[in-house]
């Protein structure tokens, strides 16, 4: 862990990997939740740093942080939101091959996954999920898309995300789900923000009305 001052009252905490940024993250919200976190405006997680703003002693803040314990994160600790999805992408196929699995089985392992918020960027409402493994990470697409629609449900790298509007995007297509991720009228305005628990639910149009849209239950740029 590497602390780096950020202005006059902000701290950028670097760590080894997304297993430690998502500990951290999470033993950052629980001391916030219990109302032992020194006072911060923002905490603003990333693939492998951690932004604190808003601090009142950032230098006071990094040495302390220094002799904290930090536990893995752990599973079912949050709520969980459901999102349906129609497994019905036009990567769908090349995901399969890349995995070495029929089609049927790509459906099986992304839905029993269960998916953490890692962090969020690229556009208002866009989170990169965790919780496929290496093991199922897949490239970017060679020739990126002029236009992906609102609602699809990408792969790239080792995250799943999916696309709150329409965009350009290079990511593995492989669904579309009709929740809406961001929308400025709810509070708050994303539907995944991070730390949240996800777990992707199949339908088909036979079957539109398992899961619900948006409902919580228990637990790089995208281009």
């Amino acid at each position: 862990m590497r602390t780096l001052p950020v202005g006059d009252r902000a701290l950028l905490v670097e760590l080894a990997d997304g297993e430690e940024t998502a500990a951290l993250h999470a033993e950052l919200l629980r001391r916030r939740a219990e109302g032992t976190l020194p006072p911060v405006g923002e905490i603003v997680p990333a693939a492998r740093t951690v932004l604190l703003d808003g601090l009142d002693d950032p230098a006071g803040f990094a040495a302390g942080l220094a002799g904290w314990e930090i536990a893995p994160a752990r599973a079912g600790v949050t709520d969980t939101v459901e999102l349906p999805v129609r497994y019905d992408g036009p990567d769908l196929a090349e995901v399969a091959a890349l995995w070495g699995v029929r089609e049927e089985e790509v459906v099986r392992i992304h839905s029993t996954a269960e998916f953490r918020v890692a962090f969020c960027g690229f556009a208002p409402g866009f989170g990169y999920l965790t919780g496929l493994g290496e093991r199922y990470a897949v490239p970017r697409r060679a020739t990126p898309r002029t236009a992906v629609p609102a609602g699809s449900v990408a792969l790239a790298g080792p995250y799943t995300g999916v696309y709150p509007r329409a965009s350009p995007g290079g990511w593995q297509l492989i669904g579309t789900t009709d929740a809406v991720l961001w929308d400025p009228a709810r509070t708050p305005a994303a539907l995944l923000t991070p730390g949240a628990r996800v777990r992707f639910t199949p339908v088909n149009e036979h079957n539109e009305d398992v899961g619900n849209v948006g409902d919580v239950g228990d637990e790089g740029a995208a281009r």
